[in-house]
């Protein structure tokens, strides 16, 4: 908890900024501030909260949502890319980050994990399993859950303007080329979030 004292302003924001919020009361936080303080910490936290970037463990937690799944079914996912996670990791990584128990998803961890959905949904091929990336783009997740769920452009961009969002074509295009493409993009977490929400609107309405 905050020590008994005023908070002035860059202090309570870098609490807010760096997420330290996640282990500290807001309230306790909003107490010891003064009104032009808190109407600062307030929408700092709003901004964040509606900015927060991405992690695995988010992804982890809205494919599983999505399509409904247990433990036993993402353990058999991880199994299908030849990689074993126990029903303890899968806890763990599902966790929120603010409970004790709570472990990062790694991007190898969830590169298999894509790649065994790949399989769930598409099937296995003959053809030996691909090299695991050891560090995961938003690019290359998305790459990854637009071939495991077989989507054209048409259906990518569908799914998007169900969360409220649109692109262009053109622009969704380059999140998919190579990253030495001139016309290569960088996905940024709003893309990938809203794609996320969308297919939860698609498949969960």
């Amino acid at each position: 908890m905050l020590q008994d004292k005023k908070v002035n302003l860059p202090e309570s924001c870098l609490f807010v900024k760096n997420k330290i919020l996640s282990d500290l009361d807001l309230g306790s936080l909003l107490l010891y501030s003064d009104q032009y303080t808190k109407n600062h910490i307030q929408s700092i936290h709003k901004y964040y909260e509606i900015k927060k970037l991405m992690n695995n463990n988010d992804v982890l937690r809205r494919i599983r949502y999505i399509f409904d799944y247990n433990d036993a079914k993402m353990i058999s996912i991880f199994a299908l890319a030849e990689n074993k996670a126990t029903r303890t990791q899968i806890s763990d990584w599902l966790k929120k980050e603010t409970d004790n128990a709570f472990k990062e998803c790694s991007d190898t961890r969830l590169a298999f994990f894509l790649n065994g959905l790949i399989i769930d949904k598409r099937g296995k091929t003959p053809w030996p399993q691909p090299e695991i990336e050891k560090h995961l783009t938003n690019n290359k997740i998305f790459t990854k859950l637009k071939i495991a769920l077989n989507l054209k452009a048409e259906d990518v961009l569908n799914i998007l303007s169900l969360a409220g969002f649109k692109i262009s074509k053109h622009e969704l295009s380059a999140f998919f080329r190579r990253p030495n493409h001139r016309q290569y993009r960088e996905c940024k977490d709003q893309i990938l979030r809203n794609f996320l929400k969308g297919l939860q609107i698609k498949h969960r309405p």
